[in-house]
């Protein structure tokens, strides 16, 4: 589903302010776009970096994750091929995960759209191509997993719950490439995005990249579109390490960047309450949300708040431009009281 954003009314003056004070509350830095393909073409532009000056003595390994959250990225980066900005030529690919089917001929894989996507549009060489799952032989697992160290780049998607691959739940930091259960909650999720909702028809068992795998890629991009991981992004960037939430590892990392649209992004620290990171631009409608969050904050009615009140929680800037603060709480007050009308009654 695609998502709308509405047109920004005031918020945090980013211009000029240092990346260091922009992200102070990210333990995963993180970058928040108006939408996936905004963001999108950020990463894109960044990867073809990365590959273009790269050492061409060697080839450059490059870790995608499957499913649908990295197909608008495919769509840049096929844009990028076709203007002639990058080659893949020397670019060996990687995948992190795939379902494991018993079945010789299965009607649907997630690497199906790595492959359609973008490996069919660009000039990766058929050698370089390095699938997950087309082999279940505990000897070539662990050849892939050999082989999958120290990835140059690793992009994944992040699912709702903090499962990077089929690394799920209390999957261990040191786990390598393996075939693992999948949980109920899982195959309900795969059962809705990819069999017509039908769970019977859902693999119970996957093959995925072990997280150790993962976390020796010398980079690292995250990503993350919607509403639905809202939760489990405010979890990984400004949450605590969490055994439960695999993705939580990558807090650990010396070199990764996470990237999100409004909606994934919409509770960190910034969106909620800015105030807290930089300056503000404080227009009627972004003070009513400043002045509402410090009654939630504080617990106190609208015009009971001091201006200790103010100053405690950073809103100084709001005292500076728009005060004293009983001037700004009687016109909050009356903003919101002229709101309100009986009709229809």
């Amino acid at each position: 589903m695609k998502h709308f954003s509405l047109p920004k009314d005031g918020g945090l003056l980013i211009e000029n302010i240092p990346d260091g004070i922009i992200h102070a509350c990210d333990k995963v830095v993180t970058d928040v776009f108006g939408d996936a393909d905004a963001a999108c073409r950020s990463v894109s532009k960044a990867i073809v970096e990365a590959i273009n000056n790269s050492d061409k003595e060697k080839a450059f390994k490059l870790g995608f994750s499957t499913g649908t959250t990295l197909t608008p990225l495919f769509r840049q980066l096929c844009k990028q091929y076709d203007k002639g900005a990058v080659s893949f030529k020397n670019v060996e690919i990687f995948t992190t995960d795939e379902y494991y089917f018993k079945e010789s001929s299965p009607s649907q894989r997630r690497n199906d759209i790595v492959r359609s996507e973008f490996i069919s549009k660009t000039d990766v060489q058929a050698e370089n191509v390095n699938i997950l799952g087309e082999s279940i032989d505990p000897s070539e697992l662990a050849m892939f997993d050999e082989k999958a160290k120290g990835l140059d780049l690793l992009v994944m998607g992040i699912g709702e719950e903090g499962q990077i691959g089929f690394n799920e739940s209390g999957s261990e930091e040191y786990s390598r490439t393996r075939i693992v259960m999948l949980s109920y909650n899982s195959r309900k999720r795969q059962a809705r995005n990819y069999f017509r909702g039908d769970i019977n028809s859902t693999p119970r068992m996957a093959v995925t990249m072990g997280v150790s795998t993962m976390l020796s890629a010398k980079k690292v991009f995250l990503m993350a579109w919607g509403e639905d991981k809202v939760e489990i992004t405010r979890k990984i960037v400004e949450g605590d390490y969490d055994p439960a939430c695999p993705v939580s590892l990558f807090q650990k990392h010396h070199n990764v960047r996470m990237y999100v649209d409004e909606g994934a992004g919409s509770l960190l620290t910034r969106e909620v309450a800015p105030w807290l990171i930089g300056p503000c631009e404080w227009t009627p409608k972004f003070t009513r949300k400043a002045v509402l969050w410090l009654c939630r904050k504080v617990g106190k009615p609208i015009l009971k708040l001091t201006e200790q009140d103010y100053l405690r929680n950073s809103l100084d800037g709001l005292l500076e431009e728009h005060g004293p603060y009983d001037q700004i709480n009687i016109d909050i007050f009356n903003d919101f009281q002229h709101t309100i009308t009986g009709w229809p009654g």
